[in-house]
């Protein structure tokens, strides 16, 4: 069921002046939400705080709008018709995106629009005469989603300006990375703290952040800072609340059927509807061709679809091939799109196929619009907790977590995907990674895998990386340009 605060979306969305594109710098951010007359009710409270969660629907919100973080790793190619976007979107699959790169300028204002909302709730919903518990509640929410914004903007930019007042200075200089690592800590914590567990909330709230949610993205900020000890903590914390499950299905994880479910710790609501309500993340990787249902962008690679254990349901529910039927539906392809390409020794480099783990039912291409992202599922939680306790020396329980996910995976086929039984630390910590990348593909893990755990050169080396300067992007030149060189571009770019 598509809840209520989807609704209340909607309804917020025709309230607040956006500033699409338009870069959170470039001018005061003072909107209509932030004037003295809002929110100052309870009802306003409300409204603001689901504003909040208006920006994870926001198309550029995907690191610019398409899934790049899939198309840098060896989990993906761009996809699509070989010509489309070549110029804008090919240039991330080679590394040879520059300071201007199209997308970047729409990922840094997304993330940093959706933090001047959440300021807006942390600065101004505590002054409100409403019920305590309630207003404790929606603060905590706008912490949670402004850790969740400055998580993505670390990573990707390194350290950022740090926004934290409805009225910043007008020219607010890069902090470092530690100091940003810092406030997002202390946002989940509060959130943590605040927020109730996810049994607390009725139907009509599904999809709020959750205390679950909180202390699940703090283990995944802990484990990208190789802080091993909180990881393990909050992982563990998350598993024994029993809040959360594995679906039985391991296709449902990312499908209709999971909507909300058991494995979902955090996940983005969308509406069947083009525009607002609706998602436009899984059009863009939808099936192009026949039957349309998308772009076609995020085309699995042969070396992800080599890379699955022999046997493993995973590969079947991860990748769409030509020919396929999916609930009912046969999967014809794209005529502009060759079936294979081949390098000039007849080697086959790539297949037509597409991202198995976007596909919505329905019957056009709008239907895409209702797909919802997980953006942290309980499956990911395990794998945190298990590459955690490895890290700390308890390879014994770190196999607990691991099989867990892989008893899942086999779909009650025992003759398949047996239990891992490996203690030495080294190569259990390679069979954890490997775990990830099949049990999370095309989910956007992949890159900030390669990268946090120092492999990024040895394995994306081949397709352009280079270790020293593709671990961050480049702040956007027009971030630059309008900060009047207040903001220092990153190394070797």
């Amino acid at each position: 069921m598509k809840t209520k605060i989807i609704i209340s979306f909607l309804l917020v969305a025709s309230l607040l002046l956006m500033t699409g594109c338009e870069d959170f710098l470039q001018k005061d951010p003072q909107g209509e939400m932030t004037q003295e007359a809002f929110p100052v009710t309870a009802s306003d409270a409300l409204l603001a705080t689901n504003a909040v969660y208006v920006s994870v629907r926001n198309w550029a919100y995907h690191s610019g709008g398409y899934p790049i973080m899939d198309i840098m790793s060896d989990d993906a190619h761009k996809g699509s018709n070989p010509n489309d976007q070549l110029p804008t979107i090919g240039p991330y699959e080679s590394f040879a995106h520059t300071t201007t790169q199209d997308g970047l300028d729409r990922w840094w204002s997304a993330l940093y629009e959706g933090i001047k909302r959440a300021n807006v709730v942390i600065e101004k919903v505590p002054s409100i005469a409403m019920n305590q518990d309630l207003r404790d509640r929606y603060v905590a929410e706008a912490s949670f989603l402004r850790g969740l914004y400055y998580f993505d903007l670390v990573r990707a930019f390194g350290g950022v300006p740090k926004v934290t007042s409805t009225t910043p200075d007008t020219k607010v200089p890069r902090s470092t990375a530690e100091e940003i690592y810092s406030l997002i800590i202390s946002d989940l914590e509060l959130a943590a703290l605040d927020l109730p567990d996810r049994s607390a909330y009725g139907p009509d709230d599904a999809g709020r952040a959750t205390k679950g949610a909180a202390k699940s993205l703090l283990a995944r900020v802990y484990l990208f800072m190789g802080d091993f000890e909180n990881a393990e903590k909050y992982s563990l914390e998350v598993i024994l609340s029993d809040e959360y499950d594995l679906e039985a299905v391991y296709a449902d994880a990312n499908g209709k059927n999971g909507e909300h479910g058991v494995e979902s710790v955090f996940e983005i609501g969308a509406m069947e509807v083009e525009g607002s309500g609706g998602n436009q993340y899984a059009n863009t990787q939808g099936v192009r061709g026949s039957p349309n249902r998308g772009w076609g962008f995020n085309r699995p690679s042969l070396d992800l679809r080599n890379s699955f254990e022999e046997g493993d349901p995973r590969l079947d529910a991860t990748i769409i091939d030509l020919g396929e039927t999916l609930d009912g539906i046969l999967i014809l392809g794209d005529g502009t799109t060759p079936d294979e390409v081949r390098d000039e020794n007849d080697v086959l480099l790539e297949v037509e196929c597409y991202n198995q783990k976007v596909w919505y039912p329905g019957s056009s291409t709008i239907t895409q619009w209702g797909h919802n992202r997980r953006l942290i599922r309980y499956a990911d939680v395990l794998l945190m907790a298990a590459e955690a306790l490895n890290e700390n020396d308890n390879p014994d329980d770190a196999l607990l977590y691991l099989n867990e996910v892989r008893k899942r995976a086999r779909q009650g086929n025992d003759a398949i995907l047996p239990d891992i039984t490996v203690t030495e630390k080294s190569a259990l910590r390679e069979i954890i990674l490997k775990e990830r990348r099949h049990e999370l593909a095309l989910e956007g893990h992949r890159f900030w895998d390669l990268v946090r755990t120092g492999r990024a050169a040895a394995v994306l080396g081949p397709m352009g990386f280079e270790a020293g300067k593709h671990e961050l992007f480049p702040i956007p030149q027009n971030e630059i340009d309008i900060s009047q060189r207040s903001l220092e571009q990153n190394p070797e770019w």
